[in-house]
């Protein structure tokens, strides 16, 4: 079955995100994904959240038909690195290979995120050739530049690594303007992560921020004040429609 998630979306526990993780998801269910996974920078408080509301379950299967994958976006010494698949302790500031390694030993996949682009952390060439990777980033839909979604991609063919896209959303309403479809045997986290490391399994939908939402994610932090970390009383059991 062919399956399709948001790999790359921040929740109000980032500092530069304002959107609440039941907005994200319901978002994420009117766009027609299947699942997505929130990846706040150096930090997993947001999937203890949702364990506790019920809208996340600890054994990686899907909730209501919808699938939160765990992650964080860690912020190594080198730039970047997303953990696709675990939750992990902080590891902010510590070198990339030292995290790629805590998270390959809790089964999970390291992506590094939006790499090339320097103007938003994203880890060099030279850092990159040194990491035992699987998976990279070819496609952000927030990048500074398309030309380092480009130099991304070739370094995926270069290495035969298997290859993503993401929305990189810090608010609901750019959820899923870039996502992966992916070829599952059954629905669940380890299913996923299967697909993530198989180049064949994945299929990418490449659509970047409109200038607005560009605007909007630059700005966030400015207006982050306006909001407050409480549980949101939207309902995620909204019907999903085809993504166009």
């Amino acid at each position: 079955m062919l399956l399709n998630f948001d790999i790359h979306v921040h929740s109000w526990y980032s500092a530069d995100a304002t959107d609440s993780p039941e907005e994200l998801i319901l978002a994420a269910r009117r766009a027609g994904l299947h699942g997505i996974a929130i990846t706040d920078h150096d930090n997993c408080q947001v999937h203890d959240y949702l364990q506790k509301r019920g809208l996340e379950r600890p054994d990686g299967r899907p909730v209501d038909d919808f699938l939160i994958l765990p992650g964080t976006e860690v912020s190594t010494a080198e730039g970047h690195l997303l953990c696709i698949g675990a939750t992990l302790p902080t590891l902010r500031g510590e070198p990339s290979a030292n995290v790629l390694e805590q998270i390959q030993k809790r089964g999970a996949i390291a992506i590094p995120a939006h790499p090339f682009d320097g103007w938003r952390a994203g880890i060099p060439s030279q850092i990159l050739d040194s990491l035992p990777l699987t998976t990279i980033e070819t496609f952000n839909a927030a990048v500074t530049s398309p030309i380092f979604n480009l130099k991304a991609k070739e370094y995926a063919r270069r290495r035969s690594l298997a290859a993503t896209a993401a929305s990189d959303a810090h608010h609901a309403s750019s959820v899923a303007t870039a996502f992966i479809s992916l070829e599952l045997d059954e629905f669940s986290l380890n299913a996923v992560l299967h697909a993530l490391r198989n180049p064949a399994a994945i299929h990418r939908t490449e659509r970047y921020l409109t200038l607005r939402q560009a605007i909007q994610k630059h700005l966030a932090n400015w207006f982050r004040f306006l909001k407050q970390k409480k549980p949101s009383s939207l309902s995620t059991h909204t019907s999903s429609t085809p993504i166009s």
